[in-house]
């Protein structure tokens, strides 16, 4: 199980949706470990905890070929790779950042990733907004966003009013049982690196801490997140540092999730990378330890239904949010917004991996910084 979890954490380029396919390739086709039917089900049991869904599934499918030593094994597995080439690209844009090469590899990959978090946003509404409601709702948080308001209001508050709204349109029959889903709890709580003490380090573990807790939705909801604690609120990192972490998220295997481990790094060099990255993924083991029994019943129940779809409507207009913030920073020149646009034409009209894309975008930074 580990080897199969490092081999698919080490190649597994494209985002959730290709690490899903690669997972079941490797645990049902290849393997036999579980049907296809209960494959999906796991499926839809990431949906209902906050976290990045393909890392839970791996969590998922841990506990499931191997119960608890299985869980830690096969997440552990499939964070580590992408875990380390972060680091070290990190440490690599830390010590080299301000050459030409490095610029102008990120001139040219920035544009392509806002152009991949467009195809994503653009393919989600036909998901997420399943109604005229529900758009009501997604351009209320939107707005929100843009006013300034924390993004944890938003999430649960869109969440709290489309269950409330189902419940006033379909009420429990008197005398009846409604079972309710807990929300999660919140935890409130160098030369070169602005956290530099013990407090900065705690406050840096505590905040990630908070974002794996209560991230519903893509990963790049987490962008959103990242933003308004590490740019807006705490002055860590810039605009354009976090949108090269972005770019650093494309670019390597596993889960964008580790963006978190690269701003750890940012922020207070290698251990700040490690405690960034044991904080961001810690509540995905124990969600999944504490639900993988009770995923079937949680998933059949109509109020939590609901809920979920106003947390994802909201998370979607989150990552349209954000999505604007970032073009702000990468779309700079008429070459960048003739990257993007391409990079969003190739994205519509044909399956190719966003990691060509990614190198496209590289080649064209790199050739730039060359000939100015």
């Amino acid at each position: 199980m580990a080897l199969v979890f490092l081999r698919l954490g080490t190649i597994a380029f494209g985002g959730p949706a290709a690490h899903i396919a690669m997972m079941r390739d490797e645990v049902v086709r290849r393997r036999g470990w579980v049907t296809d039917q209960r494959f999906a089900d796991l499926i839809g049991a990431t949906n209902l905890i906050p976290g990045p869904n393909s890392t839970e599934l791996a969590i998922h499918l841990g506990f499931d070929r191997g119960r608890w030593r299985g869980l830690i094994t096969a997440g552990v597995c499939f964070i580590l790779p992408a875990a380390l080439i972060v680091t070290a690209l990190a440490w690599a844009y830390v010590r080299y950042g301000g050459t030409p090469a490095v610029a102008g590899v990120l001139y040219g990959v920035t544009p392509v990733v806002v152009a991949i978090i467009a195809h994503a946003l653009a393919g989600l509404v036909r998901t997420v907004i399943k109604g005229v409601w529900l758009g009501v709702l997604a351009a209320g948080v939107l707005a929100g966003y843009l006013l300034g308001v924390n993004e944890l209001v938003l999430l649960f508050g869109g969440g709290t009013v489309a269950g409330l709204a189902h419940l006033i349109r379909h009420p429990p029959s008197p005398g009846g049982r409604h079972a309710l889903v807990s929300a999660p709890l919140l935890l409130t709580a160098r030369p070169g690196f602005p956290a530099a003490d013990g407090a900065d380090l705690a406050q840096l573990f505590l905040t990630m801490l908070k974002i794996g807790a209560v991230l519903y939705g893509s990963g790049y909801v987490l962008l959103a997140f990242l933003d308004g604690d590490f740019v807006d609120r705490l002055g860590w990192i810039t605009e354009r540092q976090l949108l090269d972490a972005v770019a650093i998220g494309q670019v390597t295997p596993g889960p964008l999730f580790t963006t978190a481990t690269f701003v750890g790094y940012l922020v207070a060099g290698p251990l700040g990378a490690f405690l960034a990255t044991v904080a961001i993924f810690l509540p995905s083991f124990v969600f999944v330890g504490l639900l993988t029994r009770l995923t079937d019943r949680l998933r059949s129940r109509a109020w939590t239904g609901a809920l979920l779809d106003g947390v994802n409507a909201a998370s979607l207009a989150l990552m349209a949010g954000v999505s604007a913030e970032l073009a702000r920073q990468a779309v700079v020149d008429p070459l960048t917004l003739a990257v993007a646009v391409a990079a969003l034409g190739l994205l519509w009209r044909t399956r190719i991996h966003h990691a060509w894309l990614i190198a496209g975008g590289a080649l064209i930074g790199v050739a730039h910084a060359l000939l100015t």
